[in-house]
């Protein structure tokens, strides 16, 4: 959904109480036509002082019989207008964007989107940044988070441990793999985790050089 976001930039204003208008999710159908809006947003004045909402409700009492009443709408980057007829005051509140959110989801998409596309020429650029940014972002798909893994498994770098450690995982079948992962890797360096205070060390070592203690 959204696939397109310019509209996260406009700024439209009701002409008829000069409020700036809400950007909410266009509903499934067109009421009139049932042929849709040709938008995934509209913009709409929820403002309930505006005075097309205050008289539209003796307006369609009187002319349709209906409790109903006008909101002033438009669609992205277009600056003509249109009303939208709702039954109550509340109408549309539930469906305004976070505009703030739906940036970061945003920005989130992007990054996973590059960082797929690299996954191929890390290794060859001994880049850790790409797999690390699929397996770190729970929202990733889990088999895109499985080949990142395989992938950082090839870099074989140990300064990829520390974030992996780090990172609260919410599904428990990445976190295990994940844990696998990073002990094969310190294997493949000849290293291991000490288990009283989790620094990294030879895997023959017999005392923790950082906090003494014996293993």
């Amino acid at each position: 959904m959204f696939r397109d976001y310019s509209f996260l930039d406009e700024v439209k204003v009701c002409p008829h109480c000069n409020t700036t208008m809400s950007c909410c999710e266009a509903p499934p159908i067109h009421i009139g036509d049932g042929l849709g809006w040709g938008s995934e947003v509209m913009f709409i004045c929820l403002n309930d002082y505006c005075p097309l909402f205050l008289k539209g409700w003796d307006h369609i009492e009187s002319k349709y019989g209906h409790h109903a009443s006008y909101r002033y709408m438009e669609l992205p980057k277009s600056k003509e207008g249109n009303v939208m007829m709702v039954g109550n005051a509340d109408a549309f509140k539930a469906c305004v964007i976070d505009r703030d959110a739906l940036r970061l989801q945003n920005e989130r998409y992007y990054k996973e989107k590059e960082a797929k596309e690299a996954l191929a020429t890390c290794v060859e650029k001994h880049d850790l940044q790409p797999p690390l940014t699929l397996i770190l972002d729970d929202a990733v798909a889990k088999d895109d988070r499985m080949l990142a893994l395989e992938v950082l498994e090839k870099l074989n770098d140990l300064s990829c441990i520390d974030p992996l450690r780090n990172h609260k995982f919410r599904d428990p079948s990445v976190e295990f793999a994940v844990g696998q992962s990073l002990d094969r890797i310190l294997k493949a360096n000849y290293k291991k985790e000490c288990p009283h205070c989790m620094e990294i060390i030879k895997l023959q070592a017999k005392k923790c050089m950082h906090c003494k203690e014996e293993l």
